[in-house]
């Protein structure tokens, strides 16, 4: 086996030099090619460049027909250049002719070269290229060469990102990381937007690929893992989990890849290579990040993100910057862009700049989508791999409705999306002539029009919407931005400021809805095999009483002689009920001998969300002041459907006979005992959903505050009595798992109902 003249560390100064050369990028790639050649004592190296159309084209060549340079072009999966583009590894064969894979192309002349070795050209995983040396002879590479050649690609791999080589091809097509890309993910708040990326956790950017001394770089690279090793062991052993937000059990995942052998012998291989310690960590998580994405195991694909967040911590000691960034004010028309994020980072930014977010983690019923929705911004969760396949800076478009994102539109797209942002912007402004127009349904039926909140941000929704109150008040999102247990005082504060913002409109405050998915920062989990079914809510409330009558003194402090709805959520019975009453009872008297002014009319309400409050709903009708269905946990729980499970979750349609008959046993009982229902849930703001709700009976609901003006819009132009007897007819004739979303929509359609 020949020996490379100089090494690896010889060929990457070699590099520096050809880089920092006022020369045109094709001079440039050729300089390259011809310096690797010579290094790896190999007769041809070829770059090849993954195109936006998914296509790899011949780039430069040292050895092959210089002729097939921008002409040569393979699919991905075809050929040997191909099949290492798709399955991002290294190749290395001593006669390349022999491989299945292998495909002739005359115009290269390349028949008379038989060793091959391939690696791709990879950054944050994504594969941009390959590039290739080949050998007359039938010689066998070493371990050493296929690592100097990988090391050579990650600084091609730099160079390619950097766009230089983009107007090379002799087609118009941009390289793969510049392609447009349309990505799908799941809804989470409504709205179209259109901006430039930022990260909300923004990549280290490595301008110091080489090294200027290796030992110097290897003793950089122990430090910092040394030192993230003891924050870690820090965090962990100072029992401050619950402080900085981080779940024990995810520090413990950290320690154990921290210590682990494997990673950090490539880290330090390649830094032996003639790498800077944070180019070498970017290297190797790099090439990680590229075969874990192509694992089918769930847990595998689940690690990656344990990994991602370490290399992160490493690379952020290696350049002395903080690992928390600072929240700078954001550029104008900005689309946030993250793996996830938590409702209090996303209120840090400035909202009158932020056009759109998102995430690559985060359902529809999350808390950073409940938030997106209360301040008005598109957003859309679980976008696979989305902060890998994004730069700062880049064009992005953002379909709430939709689920789309599209980064680094075509001209023709974004003129499409902004067209559709236009026309969204005039049906606001018709809905926004609604604001003052009564509720009233064609044939005369009031409907009571609220909006759900969370936050002081919201309620200057209530003005612009015509909003008549406030359905849905989520106590429980003051204690999720919050980094620690909101004071008696502060809670007192917000409540007290709730309803001076809402004035003589009504509020219904809802207790603390913790436990399953919303799980507080500073309060240690509780290990549950089904969270959602599991110590949550009201059951939490009434085992540790302590918290739940803080806050509801806090409320009827608050309320000083004005009038008070509580509501208590996922009540499974009546004794449950009565139990958080007889807790109330005991904090107004205990108010009351203290001197303190009680609410001029306090209501007690139940959130319906357990399937079994339907076969008690005489009895819960009787003795709560007021019913709210809270829809999205009802219809999970009726359909045995976790909701986050994008396996299940659309499998059953809220339009079916089961659940809208569900829905119309309690309508039919709360008219009946003369006790107000209402429906909050989800289903409240679509219109189709809420014409079939006014159809069962419901005659109040609330909804996102985007979701009125569309509502309104449908019910001015319902005849409620038709479409009730509809539904009637349907139910009645309607097989067991049928739904009814078609014949709706045919109905409204006939009866030109805007849906």
């Amino acid at each position: 086996m020949p020996a490379t003249p100089g090494g690896p560390r010889v060929l990457l100064r070699r590099l520096r030099e050809v880089m920092a050369e006022p020369v045109s990028a094709q001079d440039r790639l050729d300089k390259i090619v011809i310096l690797i050649a010579a290094n790896m004592v190999a007769e041809v190296c070829s770059v090849y460049v993954m195109r936006g159309d998914g296509d790899l084209e011949l780039f430069a060549t040292e050895g092959l027909n210089r002729e097939a340079v921008h002409h040569t072009r393979m699919r991905a999966g075809e050929g040997l250049v191909g099949l290492i583009a798709t399955t991002a590894e290294p190749l290395a064969l001593s006669d390349a002719q022999s491989h299945p894979a292998f495909s002739y192309r005359p115009e290269t002349g390349e028949e008379i070269y038989h060793a091959f070795l391939g690696v791709p050209l990879l950054r944050a995983g994504n594969t941009l290229g390959v590039l290739v040396v080949q050998n007359r002879t039938f010689r066998t590479y070493a371990e050493e060469e296929i690592e100097a050649l990988q090391t050579t690609a990650m600084v091609l791999a730099e160079m390619l990102a950097s766009g230089e080589l983009q107007t090379l091809s002799s087609t118009d097509s941009t390289s793969a990381l510049r392609q447009p890309l349309h990505q799908r993910g799941i809804p989470l708040a409504d709205g179209v937007g259109l901006g430039y990326v930022v990260l909300h956790e923004p990549r280290v950017v490595i301008k110091n690929l080489i090294a200027e001394s290796v030992e110097a770089e290897v003793a950089r690279l122990e430090t910092a893992i040394a030192e993230v090793r003891a924050s870690i062991d820090e965090l962990i052993e100072h029992g401050d989990v619950a402080h900085h937000g981080e779940h024990r059990e995810v520090l413990e995942t950290f320690r154990m890849f921290a210590h682990d052998q494997g990673w950090l012998r490539r880290m330090r291989e390649a830094v032996l290579s003639g790498l800077t310690a944070e180019a070498a960590v970017e290297r190797v998580q790099s090439d990680t990040r590229a075969r874990m994405l192509r694992q089918t195991d769930p847990y595998l694909r689940d690690r990656l993100h344990d990994l991602d967040d370490l290399a992160n911590r490493l690379l952020h000691r290696l350049v002395g910057r903080n690992l928390v960034a600072e929240r700078a004010s954001l550029p104008e028309n900005s689309i946030l862009v993250a793996r996830s994020m938590g409702p209090a980072a996303l209120l840090d930014y400035d909202r009158s700049r932020l056009r759109g977010l998102v995430l690559e983690e985060g359902g529809p019923t999350s808390h950073i989508a409940i938030v997106a929705r209360a301040i008005g911004i598109p957003a859309v969760g679980e976008v696979a791999n989305v902060t890998a396949l994004v730069e700062p800076g880049d064009a992005i478009i953002v379909d709430g409705s939709a689920g789309d994102v599209q980064i680094r539109p075509r001209v023709d797209v974004e003129a499409a999306y902004a067209e559709k942002a236009r026309l969204r912007a005039r049906r606001q402004a018709q809905y926004r002539r609604l604001r003052t127009v009564a509720p009233v349904t064609a044939d005369g039926i009031e409907i009571t029009l609220q909006m759900n909140a969370g936050l002081i941000v919201d309620l200057p929704h209530l003005t612009e919407t015509g909003a008549s109150g406030v359905g849905l008040f989520r106590t429980e999102l003051q204690f999720m931005v919050a980094e620690r247990m909101p004071a008696a005082s502060e809670q007192q504060a917000l409540y007290r400021a709730v309803m001076t913002a809402v004035g003589d409109e009504p509020v219904t405050f809802r207790t603390l809805d913790i436990g399953g998915d919303k799980i507080l920062p500073y309060m240690r989990s509780v290990e549950e095999e089904n969270p959602a079914l599991g110590w949550r809510a009201i059951r939490i409330g009434l085992d540790r009483p302590g918290l739940l009558r803080a806050q509801v003194r806090a409320l009827l402090k608050a309320s000083d002689g004005r009038k008070l709805r509580i509501m208590f959520p996922m009540v499974a019975t009546c004794d449950e009920f009565a139990r958080a009453k007889a807790l109330v009872d005991r904090e107004s008297a205990y108010l009351q001998r203290h001197g303190y002014s009680l609410p001029a009319d306090l209501k007690l309400g139940v959130m319906l969300e357990v399937p079994s409050l339907l076969f008690q709903i005489e009895e819960i009708c009787a003795t709560a002041d007021f019913i709210s269905i809270g829809s999205n946990d009802l219809l999970q729980f009726l359909f045995a459907a976790d909701r986050d499970n994008r396996m299940v979750a659309e499998r059953f349609d809220p339009l079916s006979a089961p659940a809208l008959r569900a829905l119309k046993t309690v309508a039919d009982a709360a008219n009946r005992s003369g006790c107000p229902v209402s429906v909050c849930g989800e289903i409240a703001g679509r219109p189709l959903e809420a014409m079939a709700l006014i159809g069962l009976g419901f005659r109040a609901l609330s909804m996102a505050p985007t979701s009125i003006g569309p509502v309104k819009a449908m019910l001015l132009e319902l005849d409620a009595g038709a479409v009730g007897a509809f539904l009637e007819k349907e139910l009645a004739r309607a097989g067991g798992a049928e739904t009814l979303r078609s014949q709706l929509i045919s109905f409204a359609e006939q009866h030109n109902i805007p849906i």
